[in-house]
């Protein structure tokens, strides 16, 4: 049986490095900063536990991986990155498992001329792309893109109003932008709009706003076990209707930590979240399968698709590696350059939640092959159609 590394590898590369020469190039250097603890751990523990999952080396070229803990802290997550790009030479920057910390980076990937990828949904981080977004890509589905699949799921099921309950911070405005411009332009009114803290003990302020509007769903825009709290504080209050979350939520610790309460929860995610339920014509079945069969064996836990992203990350290096490889040796500002140069003309970077296509106005890269609709039903996931 093959290992999730050789068929990583074989699916994003092909024949993308023949003809790298192992020995005449210096180590790549990929630096980490993740929320291994904090409100983000649900989401940088399987990411950090999907590292030692990510060849050592390519085509010949060895790569060397880097990981600090941000403790969920943009400031933490900024002084990571310095230290890797002061210390370890770092080429490329992946980080972090939360918006805040994320967006911290982009200025810091803009000032130092290091690639970066981001693993938050939140489209701000690589548009519009100017001098330092230009410096910038992101592996998971825009909030565009999963807000719509969300919006197209509620016409046919005759929702004409939705209430929001999100973060305050970068990850819930992002939300709410795209809620605000997507539900109207498909005949559903938000009526009701209430924000909390990630480090909030108690939205029930905010759900009972909520539930004195009367909407005929709501929509929560929050991640990991967090998000369970405002699914819970609705149903003590009484809500009963349809209650939609958001891809942060594609953990089975949310169900676990939500239990009955979030039995019925409808969210988008990336193809790996139900990679099992995926047609076989579907691109990202194959690897996505490989990765959560060696993730769960190596780990002896269930996988998360927030994992996927860091995973996916690895993959926009390893397709930008030979053009930048290239331009210079690793360590160097004209790799780095050509490393960021290689992965915006990357096409059809087959990969754990989509297959990315980018441009040099388009960091993002996913379509609607990225997206799918689950359902939590009696504490499993399940493909909508």
């Amino acid at each position: 049986m093959q290992s999730y590394r050789s068929v990583l590898l074989s699916t994003v590369l092909g024949v993308a490095l023949m003809g790298v020469a192992a020995s005449a190039q210096a180590q790549v250097n990929v630096g980490i900063t993740i929320s291994q603890t904090g409100p983000a751990a649900a989401l940088g523990i399987p990411q950090k536990n999907s590292v030692a999952m990510l060849p050592k080396e390519v085509a010949g070229q060895k790569i060397e991986y880097i990981v600090l803990d941000d403790a969920t802290d943009p400031t933490k997550a900024v002084a990571n990155a310095r230290k890797m790009i002061a210390e370890n030479k770092i080429d490329y920057l992946i980080g972090s498992s939360g918006t805040p910390a994320s967006m911290a980076l982009v200025d810091i990937a803009g000032e130092t001329k290091t690639p970066l990828c981001a693993m938050v949904p939140l489209k701000a981080l690589v548009e519009p792309v100017d001098d330092k977004r230009r410096w910038v890509f992101k592996a998971p589905q825009d909030d565009a893109l999963l807000a719509d699949a969300l919006a197209e799921h509620m016409v046919a099921n005759g929702i004409k109003s939705v209430g929001f309950i999100g973060y305050t911070d970068g990850y819930g405005q992002g939300w709410l932008d795209e809620v605000q411009k997507i539900m109207p332009a498909r005949g559903i009114k938000v009526v009701a709009v209430e924000r909390f803290q990630r480090t909030d003990t108690s939205v029930t302020a905010q759900a009972l706003k909520v539930v004195s509007a009367n909407p005929d769903a709501v929509l929560i825009a929050a991640s990991g076990t967090v998000a369970a709290m405002p699914q819970k504080t609705l149903k003590e209050q009484g809500y009963g209707k349809p209650i939609y979350q958001t891809g942060g939520v594609a953990t089975m610790e949310f169900v676990r930590v939500g239990g009955k309460d979030v039995d019925g929860t409808v969210f988008p995610a990336g193809p790996v979240t139900v990679a099992e339920l995926l047609p076989d014509s579907h691109p990202s079945k194959k690897i996505s399968l490989d990765y959560i069969r060696d993730y769960e064996a190596l780990n002896k836990q269930p996988f998360a698709a927030f994992g996927a992203h860091l995973v996916d990350c690895a993959s926009m290096l390893f397709a930008g590696l030979k053009p930048a490889l290239a331009k210079g040796k690793p360590g160097t500002p004209e790799f780095r350059a050509g490393l960021r140069d290689g992965i915006e003309a990357s096409k059809e970077i087959v990969a754990l939640h989509g297959v990315y296509n980018f441009t040099a106005s388009d960091h993002a890269g996913l379509d609607k092959r990225g997206r799918v609709l689950v359902k939590i039903v009696n504490g499993k996931w399940t493909l909508l159609p």
